[in-house]
């Protein structure tokens, strides 16, 4: 299909206002908006109702094991295996064929995001940064979702972290609910990534007081008493 192709076909099921701002955002300027958060380890996980999943095995990723990757997530491969020689904390988790259906990666100093933002993440004394999570499709909307986050915490509790630190996409609305859900709380600042042209990045840490997540929440169900006559 050629670009005029595929241009005509976006405008048909987007509009042309949707698909003028996406060229404008892929080719002139875009702005992300990162909002950092943080957890401590040990506090329980609220309730929730995902589903259950099947049974899987969960293994420590090594520059010698990333083969597992390949199915799911064949673009990864190269990526898993630099990240697990730069010495971070990754699990991946198997399921009977050996194939990896889900993983996540945790580091415990500064983290160079040359991958994906290209900016660097600071990380205090005590924590750690949470980032690359990710779930094949099979496993979207299960349990897993939770269990892929509880399994890295005890691997770094047990390394001597005791918070956890990332961020997430301010317009990635299913990932700020995980993250209200699993107890996350804001820390108050935002990593802006300005790009220009599809070429030149730049980065801006900025601060904002109260919760920008509020309306994200949904609202408490009101307490109804019984007077007893």
């Amino acid at each position: 299909m050629s670009a005029l192709q595929k241009l005509s076909n976006h405008i048909r099921q987007k509009g042309l206002r949707a698909t003028l701002k996406k060229i404008w955002k892929h080719f002139v300027f875009s702005h992300e908006e990162l909002i950092w958060m943080e957890r401590d380890l040990v506090s329980p996980v609220p309730p929730h109702r995902l589903k259950p999943y099947p049974p899987l095995q969960i293994v420590a990723i090594t520059p010698h094991n990333t083969a597992a990757f390949t199915r799911h997530f064949g673009d990864r491969v190269a990526t898993m295996t630099e990240l697990a020689k730069e010495g971070h904390t990754g699990q991946m988790h198997l399921d009977e064929n050996g194939d990896a259906v889900a993983f996540i990666w945790g580091a415990s100093r500064d983290y160079h995001d040359r991958h994906y933002y290209g900016c660097w993440f600071r990380v205090k004394e005590g924590e750690f940064f949470e980032f690359g999570g990710e779930l094949s499709r099979g496993y979207w909307g299960t349990k897993l979702s939770m269990d892929l986050q509880t399994e890295l915490w005890k691997a770094m509790h047990a390394q001597g972290c005791n918070k956890v630190v990332d961020v997430c996409e301010w317009h990635n609305v299913p990932a700020l609910k995980l993250h209200i859900r699993t107890g996350y709380k804001e820390q108050g600042r935002i990593m802006n990534v300005y790009e220009l042209f599809g070429r030149w990045r730049f980065y801006r840490e900025t601060r904002y007081t109260g919760s920008r997540l509020d309306a994200l929440r949904k609202p408490e169900r009101p307490t109804v008493k019984t007077e007893v006559a």
